[in-house]
């Protein structure tokens, strides 16, 4: 099988894009992974590690425009992180895509597949937010949008001058899945929502006007996904934190050609079911192959 290669490319706007590419040729599938809030490409290594579809799938996983080997303290939104996408794709002359998103990558992919609909083939959901469901600390920060758009301009205004430019150091998310699964052996499932949504945690690894802007662009509106044409498969956790369970299904049967896979986890299921979830996204993409 072809090994993984670490790849970059620039953007029109001088930003450098890391991602990573198992590369099987130029009639082959592709598969893109986008990960979530304050997260990188190795939340997907041990998916890429164990998939049978590396035998004759292209396999991408990019880091999103400020994160890990696409680090910047530009601002950017999720219009950004799209076309980023679609430069990847372009440069690399991938085609019959299907796209895997989790959570904020979800709500990507969603965009992507209305602003690029020739080059998606189809969507795979994990746990897409709709951002007026959100409750808890996400439902504050969407309150509070307006405050912290101005604290993002003030650390951008910073980093113009040259303040706050150390190098953070790349998080291996697969390294944490593995520790965090020996502590739920011993603790309540539900103990995974505080050790994956600690901003503490994150910013040693994320400017923070990054994170907090990566906390704007969930908590915006999203596109109208009744639009979206492509088939769409969503893999939602049963006792996800986040959103009300039973709202969040109505909300993706409005999607056009969607259907509901639950997963029963909480909004983790990479870290909490992984053979589930992976044989869950090797069947879709086998199903959809003859259509791309």
């Amino acid at each position: 099988m072809p090994s993984e290669e670490l790849r970059f490319i620039t953007a029109p706007d001088g930003v450098r894009l890391g991602y990573k590419l198992v590369r099987q040729g130029p009639q082959a599938p592709t598969l893109v992974m986008l990960h979530g809030l304050a997260s990188n490409h190795s939340r997907w290594s041990e998916f890429v590690g164990n998939t049978e579809l590396r035998r004759d799938w292209n396999l991408l996983r990019p880091d999103l425009r400020g994160h890990s080997y696409s680090m910047t303290r530009k601002t950017y939104h999720r219009e950004h992180w799209v076309d980023d996408l679609a430069a990847v794709l372009q440069q690399e002359k991938l085609h019959n895509v299907v796209i895997l998103g989790h959570s904020l990558g979800a709500q990507i992919a969603m965009d992507f597949a209305l602003r690029y609909s020739t080059l998606c083939g189809g969507l795979i959901l994990l746990d897409p937010v709709f951002p007026e469901l959100l409750h808890g600390k996400l439902g504050k920060a969407r309150r509070w949008r307006p405050l912290l758009w101005l604290i993002v301009r003030l650390l951008r205004l910073g980093y113009a001058l040259g303040l706050g430019q150390r190098e953070f150091p790349i998080r291996d998310l697969h390294a944490l899945d593995v520790k965090t699964r020996e502590l739920l052996k011993q603790t309540s499932a539900s103990e995974i929502a505080r050790l994956y949504t600690n901003p503490r945690v994150d910013l040693e690894f994320i400017p923070l006007a990054n994170y907090l802007q990566d906390v704007l662009e969930v908590v915006r509106p999203l596109p109208d996904y009744t639009r979206i044409t492509r088939p769409v498969r969503v893999l939602l956790s049963t006792g996800t934190s986040l959103s009300d369970h039973s709202t969040l299904e109505a909300k993706i049967a409005r999607i056009p050609h969607s259907d509901i896979v639950p997963v029963h986890c909480n909004h983790w299921p990479m870290t909490e079911k992984p053979e589930e979830v992976r044989e869950i996204i090797e069947t879709t993409c086998r199903q959809w192959q003859a259509q791309l």
